[in-house]
């Protein structure tokens, strides 16, 4: 048997902690490590990468909205990862949230079922003088009660703008269906009664549509489908959408940036709401849903599955491709001839990157649109802040009431041979002899 002398074990003892000490700064090292590359706290902040025909328009745009070519900055711990500004978004939308109070209108359609949308006075005037309604389509699921809605429209009504937000069908938990079916990725019959009634009741006012999410989709496609949708609309913004629902689906199976985890979340929080309204959707003569296609959503694991068995039904596509085909803006986005502003994120996991070439195609081939496109900001994020806290107005609260703001100014001084259309603006200016120096 060896038998260590006083003076090995004297050797060998403060070796020890020393040791210790080591793995324990190799293991916060490696703790540093992974949350800087988790939180891509490397990644530096930028301007939004731009895409836009150089007309007088786009130029006199980009002069007027410097959010637009300006840093967007994120909260400096947390605000680069896309993921935890998607989920501060998804779990409480917005910090600080205000309560503006509107009138809750509903609308009796052709099919039995009854729109609702919340209308909100505009707090003062605006600045041009006129009257201007900001008609607004949320999110998947989403109601005017929502956090991030409520922040954005308290905030436009301080800047003059009278806002009527449609209430998805079906999204509301203590309004029930009138007919059995539920609001679609792209059905635009409720967004388009909500703009009719405006219309008819405000026949003075101008109208600035807005969509998020899942309601970018909508508005845009709304747009497009008809010239006359586009009657006294000042102009579109559409934030965070995904422009081809086929497309959007194909990437939601892919594990990418965790995509298929939030296609399960999202999938069971519809499935949620499909199901608390599962007696008017099987219970009515005239519906296409059985308690058999109910019963198959207690097993679904994605929007697809959702989408095949429910979904599609409500207006009588014989497939998933053909749903999808019919309800995506990216056959009518083409035909709208407003202005439109089309945002989205680099790193919203959502939206995968292969679909934000509709959007920057788009704006380089049509002189009305630009593309906004940032480095941060997640899933309807877009987080301002120093260093921890959120302050309670985003970045994209803020950019659509710029663009808004500045277009609405642009009409103001627009030549009367542009009032009704918004071709050819260059060269109406010039037979003015008016010139924009950029």
């Amino acid at each position: 048997m060896t038998i260590l002398e006083d003076s090995d074990v004297h050797t060998l003892s403060p070796e020890l902690p020393a040791m210790f000490d080591g793995m324990k700064l190799a293991a916060v090292a490696a703790t540093l490590y992974v949350l800087v590359r988790c939180l891509n706290l490397k990644s530096p902040t930028a301007p939004p990468e731009i895409s836009y025909q150089d007309t007088l328009l786009s130029r006199y745009l980009l002069k007027s909205c410097p959010m637009l070519t300006k840093e967007y900055v994120p909260p400096l711990l947390w605000g680069k990862s896309g993921h935890l500004q998607t989920l501060l978004y998804g779990k409480m939308g917005r910090v600080n949230t205000p309560t503006p109070h509107g009138v809750r209108k509903f609308l009796p359609m052709q099919d039995g079922a009854t729109a609702t949308f919340d209308l909100f006075e505009a707090v003062g005037d605006h600045s041009t003088g006129d009257d201007i309604t900001m008609v607004i389509c949320p999110g998947i699921g989403n109601h005017s009660e929502k956090n991030y809605i409520r922040t954005f429209v308290d905030y436009s009504q301080r800047q003059g703008y009278r806002c009527a937000v449609l209430n998805h069908l079906g999204a509301l938990p203590n309004v029930e269906l009138t007919s059995p079916r539920m609001f679609t990725c792209g059905c635009t019959w409720e967004f388009g009664a909500m703009v009719g009634h405006i219309k008819h009741t405000f026949p003075q006012t101008l109208l600035v549509v807005v969509g998020f999410s899942l309601g970018g989709n909508i508005v845009c496609k709304f747009l497009g489908e008809n010239r006359s949708n586009q009657d006294r609309v000042l102009c579109c913004v559409s934030v965070c959408q995904g422009y081809s629902a086929l497309r959007a689906q194909e990437t939601f199976l892919q594990w990418d940036q965790c995509r298929r985890l939030y296609n399960f979340v999202l999938a069971d929080n519809m499935k949620k709401l499909i199901l608390s309204h599962r007696g008017s959707l099987s219970g009515l003569t005239s519906s296409n849903i059985s308690d058999a296609d109910l019963s198959r959503l207690y097993a679904a694991t994605s929007l697809m599955q959702l989408d095949d068995d429910v979904m599609r039904k409500f207006h009588g596509h014989n497939s998933l491709r053909e749903y999808y085909e019919k309800e995506s803006c990216v056959h009518y986005i083409h035909k709208v001839s407003v202005p439109l502003l089309l945002v989205n994120s680099l790193d919203d996991p959502l939206v995968h990157q292969s679909l934000l070439a509709i959007p920057r195609t788009l704006a380089e081939k049509m002189p009305n649109v630009i593309f906004a496109l940032t480095q941060h900001g997640g899933h309807m994020g877009f987080f301002e802040g120093a260093v921890l806290f959120p302050q309670p107005l985003t970045w994209m609260d803020k950019v659509i009431v710029e663009y808004t703001d500045a277009i609405c100014h642009w009409e103001k001084k627009q030549p009367v041979c542009q009032r009704s259309s918004h071709q050819d603006e260059d060269s109406c200016w010039q037979s003015k002899g008016v010139t924009l120096n950029g």
